[in-house]
């Protein structure tokens, strides 16, 4: 599917993402009564991780070029998910999501670790490999901003922005990474070596944005996660194991 296709869906979807991040963000660093205590508090955490999982998700979709028909459209809204996600780089992301798709689960598969598919030590190697010296220094530039410029409450900081991020990262290698392309891989796996969850829209798009149709993602890289539903009937329907 190109992006032509999806006309103007795609930046508009995208931008609703970004919004209602930045907006609920905001509202949780700075509006008065918002209290740790609160039942409200792991709420409002959750939401605001699962919306930090849908900035990867619109810069994924970015990486694709089905975020919009217009290059430089695309890399601007890609990069910007990118750097509220995590201070990450957008171009860096492309050649290594680009070398995923290429040649999944093998040496030159940069999200993979060939050494052991055991969760801790992935997630570990994954990170190392994804973290650079200028993420964290942006990072701790934009605690600093909120902090002392923005005069934001330090428990809000961490419990609205740095946890969120984190479990957002969880999130998107748990249901993205680890679950798919764990092996061993069975018959069909093939050939993207890539195993898709069990058709469940709901449950889909509360985990990860259905990337967990995770097959169905490769064999379709140009559809986009909110169309993503429709290639699971007919494209994959073997369960994950």
């Amino acid at each position: 599917m190109s992006a032509r296709a999806i006309g103007p869906w795609g930046v508009l979807i995208a931008l609703t993402v970004v919004g209602a991040w930045a907006g609920h963000l905001a509202w949780l660093l700075f509006a008065s009564g918002l209290r740790w205590d609160s039942a409200w508090t792991p709420v409002h955490l959750a939401v605001q991780a699962y919306l930090s999982t849908g900035l990867f998700i619109t810069a994924h979709d970015a990486m694709h070029g089905t975020v919009s028909e217009h290059r430089a459209v695309n890399r601007a809204i890609g990069g910007l998910a990118c750097f509220l996600f995590a201070g990450m780089s957008y171009g860096r992301l492309v050649v290594n999501h680009h070398a995923h798709h290429r040649a999944p689960t093998s040496e030159s598969d940069p999200d993979f670790n060939v050494r052991s598919q055991a969760f801790w030590p992935w997630i570990f190697s994954f990170m190392v490999r994804y973290t650079t010296f200028w993420q964290i220094a942006v990072m701790a530039a934009s605690f600093n901003a909120f902090k002392y410029l923005l005069h934001a409450p330090e428990w809000r900081i961490w419990a609205f922005w740095v946890v969120p991020a984190l479990l957002g990262t969880l999130q998107l290698f748990y249901f993205g990474t680890y679950r798919p392309h764990r092996t061993p891989h069975g018959p069909g796996d093939a050939p993207h070596f890539a195993r898709s969850q069990p058709r469940n829209h709901l449950w889909a798009m509360l985990s990860c944005y259905f990337f967990g149709y995770h097959w169905e993602h490769h064999q379709s890289p140009g559809t986009p996660w909110w169309r993503l539903w429709r290639m699971k009937p007919a494209a994959h329907p073997a369960p994950e194991r």
